[in-house]
This record gives structure tokens, C-alpha cells and sequence, in this order.
């Protein structure tokens, strides 16, 4: 009977962006619909905070991203031109080192200094690059994927509590985007989890009570600056 494992570790670099995008365009547009309408605010005054927010907060998703990744990718980047020249100035102190790391892991040193040997004949970089650094190609940082997928969720995230308050006005609005956006909480969480082959369950629990709290928190603050003022 054949025997097929299906990993996931592949997904890390997109999904931690667009489970990150999506989380963030729908609790922080309903956090802000929320408060703006607990201050009392007019229909239309609400509908233009959450815009304002879907927009700018899309905007501040893919620059947070690009730039935080983009250091991360300099980094991955210097380390492998320290590593390159090091191989360089003195081989067979890298061929030493990348056997150390194989004896440690288990191997004696008689075969891990063939190891060593021969997965640096093959691609010496690309040995001492996975096994030394810890860096390898399918979880390497990707800036612009990271930036696309967190400002492309993000804004599919907020539109979906702006949509609900769109069509829901008065008194009504903010109960119902309060619960529209726990269901599309929970329904991330669940999606994000199955996706990264974690437990559905935990996925939606966490991401849902973070949401409420903010959504509450929010509310909070709205209803005492509209008493406030």
C-alpha cells in the first residue's frame, strides 16, 4: 500500500500573511464601525470610517509587510554572502563544521564526514545554507508575496463587516456587525487551521475571543467619548 504524507510547511510564508491580512481587515473595521456608531455618529459619518479604514489599513498591511520581511530577506541575504565567502577563504573548515553538525545529529563521524563531503560537492552553499543557517527555499521571506496576500486579505477582510453595515442601519448595526464578524472570525480561524493542519477548533476559539475583546473594547471607548462630547 503506498504510503503519501501531504506537508504544509510550504504554506508558512503566504498564510502567516494572509491570515494575518484578514484577521486584521476584519477586526480592526469592525472595531471601528462599532465605536464610531456607539459615539452616536450618523449612518453615513460610520460607512465612511470603515472605508477610511478599509483603505488605510490595506495600505499599512502591505508596507508593515514589505518592509518587516524585507529585513528579514537582507538578513537571510548577508548571512549567505558571509557564508559564500567563507567557503571561499577556507573549505575544509566548513567541511569540518557541517560534519560537527551532522555528529551531533546523530551520525558517526566517519559517515557524516562523508556526508558532508558529498552534499558539498553538490551544492556546498545550498548544504551549509539549510543545515548551518536554518534557511531553506520554501519558507525563505518573500516581501512582495507577503505585502500582496496581507493588503489583498485585508481588504477582503473589511469589506465583508462593511458590507453588513451597509445594509443593516439604526439600532441594529451593531449587533449585527458584532455577530457577522465573529462568524467570519470563526470561520478564519477554522480555514487557517485546517490549512496549516492545526486543530479547527483552537484555530477559531483564539481568533474569535481576540475579536470580541477588541470589538468590546472598542464599543467601550465610542459610547464614552459620545457621552463625552
Amino acid at each position: 500500500m503506498s504510503h503519501h504524507e501531504v506537508h504544509r510547511s510550504h504554506r508558512i510564508g503566504w498564510l502567516r500573511a494572509a491570515v494575518l491580512g484578514a484577521n486584521d481587515g476584519i477586526v480592526s473595521t469592525a472595531s471601528l464601525i462599532i465605536g464610531v456608531a456607539s459615539a452616536q455618529a450618523v449612518h453615513a459619518d460610520i460607512l465612511l470610517a470603515g472605508v477610511a479604514g478599509l483603505v488605510a489599513g490595506a495600505m499599512s498591511m502591505a508596507a508593515g509587510e514589505y518592509v518587516s520581511v524585507s529585513s528579514q530577506s537582507d538578513t537571510e541575504d548577508a548571512d549567505l554572502e558571509l557564508e559564500k565567502k567563507s567557503l571561499n577563504d577556507d573549505f575544509e573548515f566548513e567541511l569540518k563544521e557541517l560534519a560537527n553538525i551532522y555528529e551531533k545529529r546523530g551520525l558517526d563521524s566517519i559517515l557524516a564526514k562523508q556526508v558532508a563531503e558529498q552534499l558539498m560537492a553538490h551544492d556546498a552553499l545550498g548544504a551549509h545554507a539549510r543545515d548551518e543557517l536554518g534557511l531553506v527555499e520554501n519558507v525563505r521571506a518573500r516581501p512582495v508575496q507577503a505585502a500582496f496576500f496581507s493588503a489583498g486579505t485585508f481588504t477582503i477582510g473589511a469589506a465583508l463587516p462593511l458590507l453588513v453595515a451597509w445594509n443593516m442601519p439604526g439600532i441594529q448595526l451593531i449587533p449585527a456587525v458584532a455577530a457577522s464578524s465573529l462568524v467570519f472570525l470563526a470561520a478564519l480561524g477554522s480555514l487557517a487551521a485546517h490549512a496549516g493542519g492545526a486543530a479547527i477548533a483552537v484555530g477559531a476559539i483564539r481568533v474569535t475571543f481576540w475579536g470580541a475583546l477588541a470589538m468590546g473594547l472598542t464599543a467601550a471607548v465610542g459610547r464614552l467619548f459620545g457621552v463625552a462630547v
